[in-house]
C-alpha cells in the first residue's frame, strides 16, 4: 500500500506518516442492546500501536476500497488507531438500514464497547463528515469521558431536515441520495451510478414524483418515499433533530463546511448554540460544495491537529475560533465569532428599471415574468449535492437571459463592499395562482459583466394570489465585492431540480400530475419596499 499511501498523502498536502506499515483486523463484532451486531475493522499500526488514541468513524457507505485509503489510512498512519463501523443494515451489519434514525442508540452502544476493547487506549475522537458528521452529533450530550474531541464536517444536528422543508423541498439532494444507497452494496455499483446519471436525471422530471426513483432504478427507495410522505415538522422525523442537545455538549468541536454545501445554515446554527453555552468550539469555512476536496483536507488536518491534541491531553495549534475563507478577497480572515461583529445589516432596495439601490423606492409598477413548471428556471451552479453536476460560483449569464429571471443590479462599485454573515431577502410578490415560490440569488457582476452567484434561498408560499412579503433566508456567506464590479440580485421562481417545481395545483409533492403556468409579479414602490438585506462592513 506503499504507493497508495504516498498519493493520499500527496491529495491530502499531509506531513509525512510516522508508519505506512499497518494492519487491519476485520469484521469486528459489536453488539447493540436490541441484538443486532454491527460490524467495524480496526486500522492500527503494526508496531506501537498500544494506547494510542482512537478515531471512531460511523459510516453507511462500506468500509474498504477509497473509504479506507482516504479517510482512515492518514489518520492511522499519523497518530490514531482507527475505529471505523457500518451503520446498520449496511455492508454486513445486522438490522434493517433506516437511514439516520438509530444513529443515537447505536452509536451509544458503539462508544461502550469501545472504551472496553483491551486494545482501547485512554482517548477517543469522533470524526468525520456528511453522514458521519451526524452520527457524532446524534450521541454528542452523552458521551463517556473518554471521548476528548469531536470534528464534524459538513453536517449539522438536525440534519436532512432542511431538505424537507414544506417552503421548500430539496429534490435534487433527497432523490439522488435516496438512489445511490438503495443501489450501494449490488456489484459495480460505482459504475453502475455512473452510466445511469442521465437516466436518473431525466428521472427527476417524473410525474407523479413518486414514481421518480422506480423510472431512475426500476424500484423504490424507501428512504426517497419517506421524504415524499413527511414534511421536516412532521413527528415522523423527530427522531433526526438533535439541535436542542448541542448547548449540552462538553467536548471540544471543530467544525469544516462550506459556502456551497447543503448542510451549512445548520452547522452554523450548531456553532452558535456552541459559542452562546461558552463551549471550547471552532468552525472552519471554505469555499466548498459538500463533494469537495478541500473538506477533506482541512478535516483530516483538523484531526491531526485539533483531534490528536486533546486527545494528549495537550492545546492545539493557537487559532481564532472563526476562520472564514472570504470569496472575492481570495483570503482566509480570522473572527471571533459567528457570525462576527461589526457587520450591521443594510438594505438594499430593488428598484424600477432593474436598479439595486441603498435608497428607498419610487413610485413604480410591478415587473412581471410567467413562470412554467414545465419549462422550470433551471438550477445553475450553487448549493449542489449531485455527482457530475457543478456546484459553486458559475457564470449566470444564460440563466439571466431567460424570460422568467428578473435581475437587480447596482452601479458601479467606487470601493470594496465587504458582506459576512446571515443574508436574507424581503420581495413583495404577488403571483395569478395561490402556490409559487421565490427564488432569490445574489450575485457579483466583474468588470467584464459576467454574473457570478454568491449565495441563493427559496421559499414557497400559499396565498400567492395576494399581494404580500415573501421573506427568504438565503445560504449566509463572505464575499468582497470588488470596486469596480456590480452587486446583483435575481428573482425567480425556482431552480430545478435542487428545489423541486411548484406544480401550481396545491397537490402533495409526490402525487401532483398538474402543472399550471403563473404569471408573477415583484413590487418595488414605497408601499411595498423589496431589497436584499446584507451584513455590511464599511471599509
Amino acid at each position: 500500500m506503499s504507493v497508495g499511501s504516498h498519493l493520499i498523502q500527496r491529495i491530502l498536502r499531509l506531513p509525512p506518516p510516522s508508519t505506512r506499515d499497518l494492519v487491519v483486523e476485520r469484521g469486528l463484532r459489536v453488539p447493540m442492546r436490541d441484538g443486532a451486531v454491527l460490524l467495524a475493522d480496526r486500522w492500527a499500526p503494526r508496531k506501537g500501536a498500544h494506547g494510542l488514541p482512537t478515531a471512531l468513524l460511523r459510516i453507511p457507505y462500506g468500509r474498504e476500497g477509497m473509504i479506507g485509503a482516504q479517510m482512515v489510512r492518514p489518520l492511522a498512519e499519523r497518530g490514531y488507531q482507527v475505529l471505523i463501523q457500518s451503520t446498520r443494515g449496511t455492508f454486513g451489519s445486522g438490522g434493517d438500514f433506516d437511514p439516520l434514525r438509530c444513529e443515537r442508540e447505536d452509536g451509544l452502544d458503539t462508544l461502550d464497547w469501545v472504551v472496553k476493547q483491551p486494545w482501547f487506549g485512554a482517548s477517543l475522537v469522533l470524526y468525520g463528515g456528511s453522514y458521519l458528521g451526524f452520527a457524532q452529533w446524534a450521541v454528542a450530550d452523552q458521551l463517556p469521558p473518554q471521548v476528548k474531541a469531536m470534528i464534524p464536517s459538513v453536517s449539522e444536528s438536525a440534519f436532512t431536515l432542511e431538505f424537507l422543508r414544506k417552503d421548500g423541498y430539496s429534490l435534487e439532494a433527497t432523490f439522488n441520495w435516496g438512489v445511490q444507497v438503495a443501489g450501494q452494496e449490488r456489484r459495480g455499483a460505482m459504475l453502475r451510478q455512473l452510466l445511469g446519471m442521465r437516466r436518473q436525471r431525466r428521472a427527476l422530471h417524473t410525474l407523479p414524483l413518486n414514481q421518480a426513483d422506480t423510472a431512475a432504478m426500476g424500484r423504490k427507495s424507501d428512504y426517497f418515499q419517506d421524504c415524499l410522505a413527511h414534511d421536516a415538522d412532521t413527528p415522523y422525523w423527530s427522531v433526526l433533530d438533535h439541535s436542542e442537545r448541542v448547548a449540552g455538549i462538553t467536548v471540544p468541536v471543530s467544525s469544516i463546511g462550506g459556502w456551497y454545501d447543503i448542510f451549512l445554515p445548520g452547522q452554523l446554527r450548531d456553532h452558535q448554540a456552541l459559542q452562546a453555552a461558552g463551549r471550547q468550539a471552532r468552525l472552519t469555512v471554505g469555499p466548498w460544495a459538500h463533494i469537495s476536496m478541500g473538506v477533506g483536507r482541512t478535516a483530516t488536518g483538523e484531526a491531526l491537529d485539533f483531534g490528536l491534541a486533546h486527545a494528549r491531553g495537550e492545546q492545539p495549534a493557537d487559532r481564532a475560533p472563526v476562520r472564514l475563507f472570504v470569496m472575492g478577497e481570495g483570503a482566509w480572515r480570522d473572527f471571533p465569532s459567528w457570525p462576527p461583529p461589526g457587520y450591521p445589516a443594510q438594505r438594499f432596495h430593488l428598484l424600477s428599471g432593474g436598479s439595486l439601490a441603498a435608497a428607498p423606492p419610487g413610485e413604480s409598477a410591478p415587473d412581471g415574468y410567467r413562470y412554467d413548471p414545465a419549462d422550470p428556471t433551471p438550477a445553475v451552479g450553487g448549493v449542489r449535492m449531485a455527482i457530475g453536476t457543478k456546484a459553486g460560483a458559475v457564470d449566470n449569464t444564460a440563466l439571466e437571459a431567460r424570460s422568467d429571471v428578473l435581475t437587480y443590479t447596482t452601479p458601479v462599485l467606487d470601493k470594496d463592499v465587504e458582506v459576512i454573515g446571515e443574508v436574507s431577502a424581503e420581495v413583495w410578490f404577488r403571483s395569478s395562482l395561490p402556490y409559487a415560490d421565490v427564488f432569490v440569488r445574489l450575485c457579483d457582476v466583474d468588470e467584464k459583466g459576467r454574473s457570478f452567484n454568491v449565495c441563493d434561498g427559496l421559499v414557497g408560499l400559499t396565498g400567492a394570489d395576494e399581494t404580500s412579503c415573501a421573506t427568504v433566508r438565503l445560504w449566509p456567506t463572505a464575499y468582497r465585492f470588488k470596486r469596480g464590479h456590480r452587486i446583483r440580485l435575481q428573482v425567480s421562481s425556482g431552480a430545478f431540480p435542487r428545489y423541486n417545481r411548484n406544480p401550481g395545483t396545491g397537490e402533495p409533492r409526490g402525487t401532483a400530475t398538474t402543472l399550471r403556468a403563473a404569471d408573477q409579479e415583484v413590487f418595488h414602490d414605497p408601499a411595498h419596499p423589496s431589497a436584499v438585506i446584507l451584513p455590511v462592513r464599511q471599509l
